[in-house]
């Protein structure tokens, strides 16, 4: 038996990255999970994964910055599986510059999927976490929302908020059998690693300088940062609540950081 038997989840960002790793371990662990991302075809190749090893899910492209999209993801997911009593907000992008390299757009945009996404998605799942007394919720927040690093003012920002916002809600609902944690992946070898250092002078050196830079001497990777949310979300954690954790292999202690 699976550890989240019977329970119904829901991962944003799930297309891609991160979030596809965490959606397919969900699964693996007995979870029916809704898909959503704005890539309808990556849901669908999500989906396709999930039932070649006999998982359950269901696709759910939506953007996580519009209410009615969302809502109407989640009514489908209830319909479908239940109530959703496991959430992760995983959705985000990730603009590059300083504070004055960057535009109105891409602060407005950046804080519409990262901070607005997790607001849609917590406003839309608690109600069924409220009825059935129980839920885990999980924001993919990052280390350079608790240290600075360079040249990414308007990500850090966004980060910074999903720490807050999970201690917030962590206090509102705890007497409610609701918990709700943030964690800080470091450097991951993900989709949007490789876009990064893809768009520096030189590529090479800018993932040579990651992997050094790492108390380890190495990135971390999807699966260790899916080895947590899976812990979170089972009542394993039961007295784990309002926390953010780190998955960063120590590189918010080491004190030294990439100049790219």
């Amino acid at each position: 038996m699976g550890r989240l038997d019977g329970r119904t989840a829901v991962v944003t960002g799930a297309g891609n990255g991160i979030g596809r790793g965490i959606a397919l371990r969900l699964a693996r662990d007995g979870a029916a999970v809704g898909i959503i991302d704005n890539d309808a075809l990556g849901c669908e190749r999500v989906l396709l994964a999930i039932m070649e090893f006999g998982g359950k899910g269901i696709a759910l492209p939506a953007d996580v910055s519009d209410h009615a999209e969302i809502s109407h993801a989640i009514r489908q997911l209830d319909a479908a599986y239940g109530a959703p009593t496991l959430a992760v907000h995983s959705a985000g992008i990730m603009p590059n510059g300083t504070l004055l390299e960057t535009s109105e757009e891409e602060w407005d945009r950046v804080h519409a999927v990262n901070v607005k996404g997790a607001f849609l998605i917590c406003k839309e799942v608690i109600p069924h976490m409220l009825r059935e007394k129980k839920g885990s919720i999980i924001l993919v927040s990052s280390i350079t929302g608790v240290i600075g690093m360079p040249g990414l003012a308007a990500y850090s920002s966004t980060k910074g908020a999903l720490i807050s916002l999970a201690r917030a809600l962590a206090v509102d609902y705890a007497r409610e059998g609701i918990r709700v944690n943030s964690i800080a992946p470091g450097t991951i070898d993900s989709p949007m690693l490789h876009d990064f250092v893809a768009a520096q002078n030189d590529p090479q050196e800018t993932r040579r300088r990651f992997d050094d830079i790492q108390p380890r001497g190495s990135i971390g990777t999807i699966e260790e940062v899916v080895n947590v949310v899976t812990f979170l979300a089972s009542d394993e954690s039961s007295l784990i609540n309002g926390v953010n954790l780190p998955v960063d292999g120590g590189m918010s202690i080491k004190g030294q950081q990439p100049r790219l």
